[in-house]
């Protein structure tokens, strides 16, 4: 079964089918210089216009990318702190449009 929303990968060739924050902490965990850099995270569907990737800099920073052409968004920034970014990404990407899926509910709605 493939994943619903979407879908990470590393450069060493993990992948992970709809992570949750703590997966996405993990494969930024796993990020080295040597041979695995960075993570990439797209769409299920790939009509969709978004993608967000965390490359690891040679300083031990992280440079985090979210991209939505749909919205117009482009972020770009220099981030150190692991749990931060698996927390913002996974809040960017509960966020985007899922076509066929149903639409996000407000909190307005509990």
């Amino acid at each position: 079964m493939g994943a619903d929303y979407y879908i990470a990968d590393t450069e060493n060739g993990d992948h992970i089918d709809d992570p949750s924050e703590d997966s996405l902490f993990m494969l930024l965990t796993d990020l080295n210089i040597a041979d695995n850099t960075f993570v990439t995270i797209n769409p299920a569907d790939e009509e969709a216009t978004w993608y967000a990737s965390v490359s690891l800099l040679d300083e031990g920073t992280y440079e985090v990318e979210n991209r939505d052409a749909r919205r117009r968004e482009h972020e770009l920034s220099v981030q150190t702190d692991r749990n931060q970014i698996a927390r913002d990404l996974t809040i960017w990407l509960a966020r985007r449009h899922y076509p066929g899926r149903p639409a996000t509910r407000s909190t307005r709605d509990f």
